[in-house]
């Protein structure tokens, strides 16, 4: 019968579910450090600094072995593949270095962006055939949670049902097999912010999306008090004409977050989506000061927006790590605040908090470098790209 099917065991309940609710305590959210060597690559070359495996391990010792105080605000960090397995210049693999702060090892297990043959330039995303043996792996590495990344685009006639569907149908299939090897698994469904689409449009493609999401989940069975959500706030497209307040920005992202998501799901990690750090920081601060039922912690998963003042301070200098770390405390402190709405616009200056982190076209490629995509053909292009648990 469609209607028996067994849920994890209650062991394992209980792991997923500690495992998320840490990631999710109160001023806490996570650091994306999972940027692929061609995306690090793009963003060393900013700052005039060679793409090599050693300058990246450089870069993530940086962020890694910053003040124990990191701990504070930031619960988890989501590594790249690469990362996990490197060590810091004193030998001390990078994972313990996060454990020894208390903050959860991560790993993004997604294979990039493919084609959907047929649609408007629209994608899904490949990795499942061997997730579950790259799973058990990462678990006995030290990984307790896993992040996988589907893009959705606002576009006249998109995004489509078939990428609706199939992107949905993917990220359950995903969040089953993490759950099976004791990983806990934060959906991501992007919705782009390229466009010239407004707030309207931008909300009610994120609730159809949302709700296929959830229905997907639901018929794979995943345990959902054992997952996060990784979504888009909900903005207007960047090309828009018309330009909306943080708090508009807040009520269509509540509202659309109140009609999709479950209140069993622990936490919702958003996406900073191209904002400058300042702007990630206000309008998460907005989401949280918002009026109305929340049944989940609201908190962050940023890449860029926590990123971007340390990479400008360190610029490849040895003598600069301190500086680029102080960097990273202070975006973590902002953000920390505003996940718990406490945060007053523009009181933790950085060096590049206004300035923004969208490129267009580059959201399509988010951490997907234009290598990393495989069997992706020419079309791939637009989509460049000791815990006790």
């Amino acid at each position: 019968m469609t209607t028996y099917f067994n849920y994890p065991s209650v062991e394992l309940q209980e792991e997923l579910k500690k495992i998320a609710n840490a990631i999710v305590a109160p001023g806490k959210g996570i650091l994306a450090a999972d940027e692929s060597t061609g995306t690090m690559g793009k963003r060393l070359q900013d700052i005039g600094v060679e793409n090599n495996e050693t300058n990246r391990r450089n870069y993530r010792e940086l962020l890694f072995n910053t003040d124990p105080a990191l701990s504070e605000n930031i619960s988890g960090v989501i590594l790249y593949e690469e990362t996990l397995y490197q060590k810091a210049a004193d030998g001390t693999p990078m994972v313990e270095l996060l454990n020894k702060r208390g903050i959860i090892p991560g790993i993004k297990v997604d294979k990039g962006v493919v084609p959907l043959m047929g649609s408007e330039d629209e994608c899904t995303t490949q990795g499942l055939d061997d997730l579950a043996a790259r799973c058990a792996q990462y678990k006995k590495d030290g990984c307790h949670f896993a992040k996988w990344r589907c893009v959705l685009k606002i576009g006249k006639n998109t995004p489509s049902y078939q990428s609706i569907l199939e992107n949905a149908n993917v990220l359950a299939r995903y969040a089953s097999i993490c759950q099976s090897q004791r990983i806990v698994p934060i959906v991501e469904p992007e919705v782009l912010p390229d466009g010239e689409h407004n707030l309207d449009r931008a909300q009610k493609v994120t609730e159809t999306v949302l709700a296929a999401v959830y229905k997907a989940l639901n018929d794979h069975h995943v345990y959902l008090e054992g997952t996060l959500l990784k979504p888009n706030m909900v903005t207007a497209g960047q090309s828009c004409a018309t330009k909306y307040t943080a708090a508009d920005i807040a009520k269509a992202t509540v509202t659309a977050l109140q009609r999709t998501v479950p209140a069993a799901v622990p936490g919702i990690t958003f996406l900073s989506g191209g904002q400058s750090e300042e702007e990630a920081s206000v309008n998460l601060d907005a989401i949280n000061k918002y009026i109305g039922k929340k049944p989940w912690a609201l908190t962050f998963s940023y890449g860029r927006a926590l990123q971007a003042s340390v990479l400008r301070a360190w610029a490849g200098k040895p003598e600069n790590v301190a500086a680029g770390r102080q960097e990273l405390l202070k975006r973590a402190k902002a953000n920390g605040l505003a996940c718990q709405g406490k945060y007053v616009a523009g009181s933790i200056p950085s060096l590049a908090s206004a300035k923004s982190n969208f490129a267009n076209g580059e959201a399509s490629l988010g951490k997907y470098a234009a290598g990393s995509v495989v069997g992706a053909g020419a079309d791939a292009s637009l989509f460049v790209q000791n815990h006790a648990y």
